[in-house]
């Protein structure tokens, strides 16, 4: 039995029970009955299920630890919040989103000029928006117009020419300016993978000349009182609160200096973003709570506002991946194993085989508990000899594959008869010996970080879950292209079962998966996005909500551009009518492959 390191990463999410992995809120239904429900009205392909519940039970525990903490310390400034879109802007995940997030005044955070009109157009009224990243003329006039429609909009200046540009347009059109902030590049760095976002090199941010020089200009043009805002980012998914600590005493005395400059409408520090999550099956990577977390925040600011004699900031977050990453799952079913030609189904022994062959079967026959070990060695021995013995040229084709399934089965037994939780011994074999799971899924689509920077994801089955995996797993996805692969890692091992496909459908769950990887994937090989289902829980029942369905071809083709009229009428020419229906039945459809197997009844 093996539970995938699901005490490390789930956060409470998901659970396993009599062998199924299950969601963990009301009825507490298995992902295999909503796939199955899912696939029934047709749907085929990977799916991405998503579980708005969990995002608003982040939004919810982001804003009561953080308020808790407010109270705890007697601090005077208050708690905000914003969703950076960057992290997943598609509709059916920002009005969940939204909607959660308007008790506590849940902003959103844009990047980008359509991620300004996203937050204009569906953001709660009076909750914040701050807009970060590169400006040019047109973004910074979107946020005035933000501003005129009623918004309370913060624009994050990343350097001089756009409190320049924000001046000129205050000129030209007359209308009242959005607050200011200022991005300052901190001489602290952050921890973790992205760590280089913060630091003195930083892509970002205000050098302490630049924020003086902008103070004067901003006082010059009388705007001072536009300026509210503090921001600085150290990081995403920071692992260590050090580096934390460190940046908040330094933007803390920034902050508290242009207080005393006369800056008296700044009253907000905004930390960007930088709250990791456990992406790890086999060992914590986060090494602080979310308790820890906002109680040094609001100490340290405290502390250091009573030390230069001014009002304690008002706080703001930007932690995308905190409140989406856990609240997605894709889910893809195995359509083939590509070591079962190794089943005893296939040997065919001779009436007369060469000695080697003879002693594997030997081995498989004889085969004890005592003896797993030893036979289990000598069999890779013998291949060893057998295969060198196949490139001379003194056994045939037919040995050698006798020689594959033998070496095959006598590993497999070894390893059910050892039963041994510590597969430190088997590991030096494993690599060997693995199967290969193909995956109906692209992993340059669906999981773009791994690819890109190795990122890892919680995985496991769905089901088997009350049975001991003793297959060392390598995943394929059905790309041509030799990166769409899991490989196997005997440093962090995934095992997987051993499943009968023309009996049953097996399907992996890749977890942890709402932050970033639905707007960064690419259509290599022209695979879309995954169906995609809001789990919705109403009245004690599931709803399945908001299905997007795989593009089709035919839609794909559009979208890069194709005249699909153009290639509707070639693909016509010397067809009859007949062929041609079944090529226009092909062509809406989607581009993953069709599987045809009954289902698990579990």
């Amino acid at each position: 039995m093996n539970n995938y390191g699901i005490d490390i990463w789930d956060d409470g999410n998901f659970l396993i029970e009599n062998g199924l992995a299950k969601v963990n809120y009301e009825n507490k239904p298995s992902l295999l009955s909503i796939v199955k429900e899912v696939r029934e009205q047709d749907f085929k392909g990977p799916l991405l299920l998503r579980f708005p519940h969990i995002t608003k039970k982040q939004i919810t525990t982001l804003y009561n630890t953080f308020n808790a903490s407010i109270q705890e310390y007697k601090y005077k400034g208050t708690f905000n919040a914003v969703f950076p879109l960057k992290v997943n802007q598609l509709p059916s995940f920002v009005h969940p989103l939204v909607q959660s997030g308007k008790e506590f005044n849940y902003g959103l955070e844009a990047g980008s000029k359509a991620e300004l009109i996203i937050a204009m157009t569906y953001n709660n009224l009076n909750a914040p928006i701050t807009v970060n990243g590169f400006k040019d003329k047109e973004m910074i006039h979107l946020a005035f117009i933000a501003k005129e429609k009623g918004h309370n909009i913060t624009l994050i200046i990343e350097g001089i020419n756009e409190l320049e540009t924000i001046i000129e347009v205050q000129k030209q059109t007359s209308l009242s300016s959005p607050n200011i902030g200022l991005r300052v590049r901190l001489h602290s760095g952050g921890s973790g993978i992205w760590a280089k976002s913060g630091g003195i090199n930083s892509k970002f941010g205000l050098t302490s000349t630049e924020i003086l020089e902008a103070y004067e200009m901003i006082k010059e043009h009388d705007m001072i009182n536009y300026l509210t805002m503090i921001h600085f980012h150290i990081g995403s998914a920071m692992n260590s609160i050090k580096p934390l600590k460190k940046a908040l005493r330094e933007s803390g005395h920034i902050y508290a200096e242009l207080k005393n400059l006369g800056a008296n409408n700044l009253n907000a520090i905004n930390i960007g973003g930088g709250l990791a999550v456990e992406y790890s099956a086999y060992e914590r990577s986060r090494f602080y709570s979310l308790q820890e977390f906002a109680s040094d925040v609001i100490f340290t600011l405290k502390d250091i506002a009573k030390q230069k004699g001014v009002e304690e900031p008002n706080i703001f977050t930007e932690s995308g991946r905190f409140i989406s990453a856990s609240s997605s799952v894709l889910i893809t079913p195995v359509l083939e194993l590509f070591s079962s030609e190794y089943e005893l189904e296939h040997l065919n022994l001779k009436e007369k085989n060469p000695p080697l062959i003879e002693e594997l079967n030997a081995l498989y026959t004889d085969m004890a508990k005592r003896t797993s070990y030893e036979y289990m060695h000598d069999a890779i021995d013998y291949m060893e000899s057998l295969l060198t013995l196949f490139d001379l040229g003194y056994i045939d084709l037919q040995d050698r594959s006798n020689a594959e399934i033998l070496t095959h089965q006598i590993i497999k037994q070894a390893i059910n008869k050892l039963e041994v939780e510590d597969y430190e011994e088997l590991k030096k074999l494993d690599e060997n010996i693995q199967e290969k799971y193909l995956l109906n899924f692209s992993m340059f689509q669906s999981l773009p970080d791994y690819w890109g920077i190795n990122q890892e994801f919680p995985i496991m089955p769905l089901t088997h879950l009350d049975k001991k995996p003793t297959r060392s797993a390598s995943l394929w996805d059905i790309t041509c292209d030799s990166d769409g692969e899991l490989p196997f890692d005997s440093k962090k091992p995934l095992y997987l079962h051993d499943v009968d496909l023309n009996k049953e459908d097996y399907f992996i769950g890749f977890f942890n998966v709402g932050a970033y990887q639905d707007t960064l994937g690419m259509r290599h090989n022209l695979f879309s996005h995954p169906t995609e289902v809001n789990v919705i829980f109403k009245n004690g029942q599931i709803v399945l909500d908001k299905i997007n369905e795989s593009q089709t071809i035919i839609d794909i083709l559009e979208d890069i551009d194709y005249d699909t009229s153009d290639i509707e009428k070639r693909l016509k020419e010397n067809l009859d009518i007949n062929t041609y229906k079944i090529l226009e039945k092909y062509l809406n459809e989607n581009n993953y492959l069709k599987t045809i197997w009954s289902y698990n009844d579990k």
